[in-house]
């Protein structure tokens, strides 16, 4: 018999209450946006208040924070959202119009609330006169701690979970099929979360990698991309990937190799990364 780990017994929801007739409930989903979401605010803060790490000083003062948190969480929102809805199941949802802002009911793409946030951080500095390579490195500072905790809260519900696994740490997840499965999610937190996260603090706070603008933006499109690209090879690709004469469920395909759609989606950020980080290295 194969060696498996028994998927634990966690609830989705940390708490539900009835509200005035309406069911209300607190999920891990939520709370990881929410929690990481205020760490990565307080990274920034952090930052910010130490003009000796900038090129010349810090981009902006600390009062404007509050203003920059409501135009991410929108992007983070809205891009997450419309980018799932595009990306993964357009025919769906184009037949099903009114279930696209019904976001309580899952379905958030990470590629698309990255391209809400690039908009709401440009339109942000735009508004109020600020440096926007400073501030995009600041904001790749500061984001990481939400992936982590996302991709935990992905584990919790059980979701996004691994291509089938011999190894002794497969998790048997019991919406898959009862056979163990890769822990993808967890896979991405110490990846896109724990290791990235590391890599730009250090790189932020003890090697001046802020007084390079785009230097931290280019670290995390390529960290990111990378780690992504590489956990696509274990992740299960969703289900309307997936069909009889595609069961690896490849978006893009030719002689017989293909990508993923989270690899075909990922692959310019690796590129366009790669080109940031030696332009500002450079510079």
């Amino acid at each position: 018999m194969i060696a498996a780990i028994t998927f634990p017994d966690i609830s989705p929801e940390i708490f539900a209450i009835d509200l005035f007739g309406f069911d209300f409930a607190l999920r891990w989903y939520a709370m990881g946006y929410i929690v990481g979401i205020m760490l990565g605010w307080q990274l920034l803060k952090a930052a910010l208040k130490r003009d000796a790490i900038w090129q010349g000083r810090a981009p902006m003062p600390v009062a404007k924070l509050e203003d920059l948190l409501t135009y991410i969480v929108m992007g983070v929102i809205a891009g997450g959202r419309l980018g799932y809805v595009l990306f993964y199941k357009p025919a769906y949802y184009m037949s099903h119009p009114l279930e696209i802002p019904q976001i309580w009911t899952g379905g958030m793409s990470f590629h698309g609330g990255f391209i809400g946030v690039i908009l709401a951080v440009y339109l942000f500095s735009r508004r109020h006169n600020i440096a926007l390579p400073k501030l995009a490195d600041g904001i790749a500072l500061a984001a990481t701690p939400a992936i982590l905790l996302v991709r935990i809260a992905n584990f919790i519900n059980a979701e996004l979970w691994g291509r089938p696994t011999d190894l002794p740490w497969g998790v048997i997840f019991p919406t898959a099929d009862g056979g163990p499965r890769h822990p993808s999610q967890l896979y991405e937190a110490g990846m896109e979360g724990m290791l990235l996260g590391a890599a730009l603090i250090l790189l932020a706070f003890r090697f001046g990698g802020l007084k390079k603008p785009w230097l931290l933006t280019g670290t995390f499109f390529t960290g990111y991309g990378l780690a992504r690209f590489i956990v696509e090879f274990v992740r299960q690709p969703d289900a309307q990937f997936v069909s009889e004469g595609n069961p690896l469920g490849l978006a893009f395909q030719m002689d017989g190799y293909g990508l993923t759609m989270g690899q075909t989606l990922t692959l310019p950020m690796i590129l366009i990364g790669i080109s940031v980080v030696i332009w500002a290295a450079r510079k």
